[in-house]
């Protein structure tokens, strides 16, 4: 039997360079044929990418989604607004958390599910301080050295 490999994701590494990511949801997206083929491929970014409460729904704004060579004339523009789909208790729960200070939502993985269905994760995002990002990465670089000696005194 062989293993079928996952499928593309998309993640927004500066999310989490420029963020403390305090609480995650996962949400569905709604798409066009084009786009997730698209998607399938591999022609996702999240450059610039943020989530807005909008007349009580949930939208993605800047989500870029590469045109799909084959769908000719029915590509819709790489950049436009997307509707998230969220249930209704959390979407109240992201609107009482967001009333806070210095919040905001962050996309950070696009992927599909094991039915094959696109999601969305989104986090709530508080910004860093440049000294927050320096410890981060002393962090990273001391964590790094660590493993190595281990590594080569095997």
């Amino acid at each position: 039997m062989t293993e079928v490999s996952p499928p593309p994701t998309v993640t927004n590494k500066k999310a989490y360079h420029n963020y403390h990511l305090l609480e995650k949801w996962e949400c569905g997206i709604a798409l066009n044929g084009g786009e997730v083929k698209s998607l399938r491929d591999g022609g996702g970014s999240f450059t610039d990418a943020f989530c807005h409460l909008d007349k009580g729904e949930l939208y993605l704004y800047n989500l870029h989604i590469n045109p799909y060579a084959q769908a000719s004339y029915l590509n819709e523009p790489p950049a436009r607004p997307r509707k998230l789909l969220v249930h209704t208790k959390e979407l109240q729960r992201i609107h009482g958390h967001l009333s806070g200070k210095g919040l905001t939502l962050i996309p950070t993985k696009l992927y599909f599910n094991k039915r094959g269905w696109a999601k969305v994760e989104i986090a709530l995002g508080q910004g860093k301080k440049i000294y927050d990002k320096r410890d981060d990465i002393k962090k990273r670089e001391v964590k790094r050295e660590i493993d190595r000696s281990i590594k080569h005194r095997k």
